[in-house]
């Protein structure tokens, strides 16, 4: 096995083990200016798997793909292809209600004014310390 299949040799081992259907996956490795970029292909429905929780699973694999580069100088990076129908959710349906809120545009909006104070009038200076009580002895 040459030095610069080390990392492709990696990423297929790895996922062939976590998935149902190792006969699926595809590795493929390019070069570029950028550095080196690992692609991978799996099953629709062994995408979850591949993904993990919140990413976990392809962050792991990630961060030792880098390590694995480190060695050798080189930038890697692993690009998970996503195939239609997977059973993955790529971002979370976010909820809507039926009847939503009106929004009234900036300009429109009523501005609520806070009632300006007047400054108290300066007291004499001999009345400033006048309401301070005289200690006891």
């Amino acid at each position: 096995m040459t030095e610069e299949n080390k990392d492709v040799q990696f990423v297929e081992t790895v996922t062939k083990m976590l998935v149902e259907q190792p006969d699926m996956v595809e590795v493929n490795r390019t070069v570029d200016d950028l550095g080196v970029l690992i692609t991978l292909k799996v099953a629709a429905a062994d995408m979850a798997t591949i993904i993990g929780r919140e990413g976990r699973a392809a962050k792991a694999v990630r961060t030792l793909l880098r390590i694995i580069g480190a060695k050798k100088n080189e930038r890697v990076n692993l690009k998970i292809v996503e195939p239609e129908g997977s059973e993955h959710e790529s971002a979370p349906a976010r909820q809507v209600s039926e009847a939503p809120a009106e929004e009234i545009p900036a300009e429109e909006a009523p501005v609520e004014e806070a009632p300006i104070e007047e400054a108290p009038a300066e007291q004499p200076e001999d009345d400033i310390l006048g309401d301070i009580p005289e200690p006891l002895a």
